[in-house]
């Protein structure tokens, strides 16, 4: 039976959570859920990622989550989105015309941003529909600290709008015409297009939050008393001849409502327009409403009058099963705001017609390892079953053989043929002791390399994931920086000369020198000594952007790193002088170092 999993939105305003199970009949079963509202803390860069941690935390407990492995989506707020049509013949080169798109459309650099896109499918004039997308790194950061604070595994990171996609596929693809969703969220408000198999969606920068403010502002009382109203009290102004209420903070919050509300309004009809007319789609039949701030009093009102359409609220929940634990009634008052939580379940159980995933490459690669490394200690394990009982059987095979022997001894102990077998059989004894001892030598020198490299791998990441600047000035900026081995020279105790470390390699810089530290490196081991030092030719991404010094430094912090491991002598590992200078447009430079091994490695 598979294992349930967690999936999290982690709304700009509000954190909704839902744990699955794979159901019978190929559908999933919503096992718990929880909501937990993040207040204007939350909402906030500086005091975002310990509001969100503690309250994650907060309805786990709460809840009793069991699940681990999680997928989650970023708001609207956070992620960069936009629909791109490309010309029929562009196909044939679709990967570099994407790259530039997203040069020419992300609004930060892309070395700062994990960005993806979808393939949507063909347009009526025959060219392609794409879906771009771009979240910063920090922000993808920021989770990936969140969910190892709790423990979680981080699987999927998607986006509000595509889950939303998802959802909406999965439960209404019985629909005809054209539906349209609106999920207004706390900084901002999604507006979706579904007709056939064509999607499109854009991100309206006016959410509930803009209520609160403008509340608070007008009736100078503080954001959380305004939040707390406007909950309690606040409704959609339906104008006209009504009455206005009694309370006067009523009154104020009601206008101000309609005030946002026509807003809205009004940039739905630009989007509702530049969608029929750019898009090629028809007029929406109807609109499903989403989100926290839809359920204000007289909303879908407001906005049946407005836009001349049928409305009704999103049930993400009409093709998933709930479990008998879960109180319907409870989750009735919270079920259309769970939308983004339903789409990111259903990427664990089919394909999707959106299927991004913005997890960084670095911690992609890692999981990756994680997942091989059982297959690496299995194959360890069946070497050892193997000599274990390749062990067992010549223990057997010699007390099988010390038996023969004494018998034969009993019975032919006069004759010289006994003692030509006897000779036999210590002879056969040796041998087999002498493979036993062969197969543990080699065992151990494979298990050696596995730790060396290891050793090496675990200080180039620690090197990597480093929070402050090279030159050890602590900083609130996250400093990037990557490294890796270009090649590796095993060298026995004394080549190339003498009796200590191996000659040092010439500076880097241009194909005479390159030929040169090729002649002065050896490539391979040669003879039968042991292996005493490496020689590892490296390259790394260059930080001269932070500081002119700051490879040097970031070389020499590497150095310090090797010489204080347990694995290496820090008297014979050191740099080769061999830093290679670069200038500041440089992407990388490169470096190399040699390190003594502790231990010699038998070739």
């Amino acid at each position: 039976m598979a294992k349930p999993f967690l999936c999290i939105d982690f709304g700009a305003g509000t954190l909704k959570m839902g744990e699955f199970e794979h159901a019978e009949g190929g559908s999933l079963k919503l096992v718990r859920w929880a909501v937990k509202p993040l207040g204007l803390e939350g909402a906030q860069g500086a005091t975002r990622e310990g509001i969100v941690l503690a309250k994650l935390q907060e309805a786990m407990a709460e809840n009793s989550f069991t699940a681990r492995k999680v997928n989650i989506c970023a708001p609207g707020s956070q992620v960069f989105s936009k629909f791109v049509k490309l010309p029929a013949e562009s196909a044939a080169k679709l990967g570099e015309i994407i790259q530039y798109e997203a040069q020419q459309n992300v609004p930060f650099p892309l070395d700062e941003v994990v960005w993806a896109y979808q393939l949507l499918g063909q347009a009526a004039d025959g060219g392609l529909e794409i879906l771009l997308v771009a979240i910063k790194k920090e922000v993808v950061e920021s989770y990936l600290r969140l969910c190892e604070a709790a423990k979680l595994d981080l699987q999927l990171v998607d986006v509000s709008h595509a889950a939303l996609m998802n959802s909406f596929r999965f439960n209404y693809s019985d629909q005809e015409g054209c539906s349209m969703i609106l999920d207004i969220g706390a900084k901002t408000s999604n507006l979706l297009f579904f007709e056939k198999s064509k999607s499109f969606s854009r991100a309206i920068t006016i959410g509930a939050n803009s209520i609160t403010s403008d509340f608070a502002n007008e009736s100078r009382v503080p954001f959380p008393d305004a939040e707390r109203m406007k909950i309690e009290e606040g409704f959609v102004s339906l104008g006209g001849a009504y009455e206005d209420p009694n309370s006067p903070h009523q009154a104020l919050l009601s206008k101000i409502a309609r005030q946002v509300m026509t807003r809205l309004h009004i940039q739905m009809n630009q989007t509702i327009q530049f969608y029929r007319g750019q898009q090629g789609g028809t007029a929406p039949q109807r609109l499903y409403l989403a989100g926290g701030a839809s359920l204000m009093p007289y909303t879908a009102q407001f906005f049946a009058e407005k836009l001349n359409t049928g409305v009704e609220y999103l049930n993400p929940f009409r093709l998933i099963q709930i479990d008998q634990g879960v109180v319907l009634e409870e989750l009735a008052k919270h079920a259309h705001t769970f939308g983004e939580v339903v789409g990111l379940a259903i990427r664990n159980l089919a394909q999707c017609p959106v299927e991004l995933n913005l997890m960084p490459d670095t911690h992609r690669k890692r999981q990756e390892f994680s997942q091989k490394r059982a297959y690496f200690i299995a194959s360890i394990f069946s070497v050892v079953l193997v000599v274990f009982a390749m062990g067992m059987f010549y223990s057997w095979a010699s007390a099988k053989k010390a038996k023969q022997r004494e018998d034969l001894e009993k019975v032919f102990n006069p004759m010289n043929e006994a003692a030509e077998r006897l000779g036999k059989a210590v002879e056969e004894q040796n041998a087999i002791k002498g493979q036993t001892l062969l197969y543990e030598e080699i065992l151990k020198n494979r298990v050696r390399w596995g730790e060396v490299f290891k050793g090496i791998q675990d200080i180039f990441i620690k090197m990597e994931t480093n929070p402050h600047r090279p030159d050890g000035v602590p900083t609130n900026e996250v400093i990037h920086s990557g490294i890796w081995i270009e090649s590796m020279a095993a060298v026995e105790e004394g080549r190339g000369g003498g009796g200590g470390p191996p000659s040092r390699v010439p500076p880097l810089g241009g194909e005479a020198d390159a030929a040169a530290a090729a002649a002065a490196t050896p490539t391979s081991v040669g003879g039968s000594g042991a292996i005493h030092f490496l020689n590892l030719n490296c390259r790394a991404l260059s930080l001269t952007k932070h500081s002119p010094s700051a490879n040097s430094e970031f070389v020499l912090a590497l150095q310090h790193q090797f010489q204080t491991n347990a694995l290496f002598v820090a008297e014979g590992t050191s740099l080769t002088n061999r830093i290679e200078q670069v200038e500041a447009t440089n992407h990388t430079f490169g470096f190399a170092v040699t390190l003594q091994l502790k231990q010699p490695i038998q070739p």
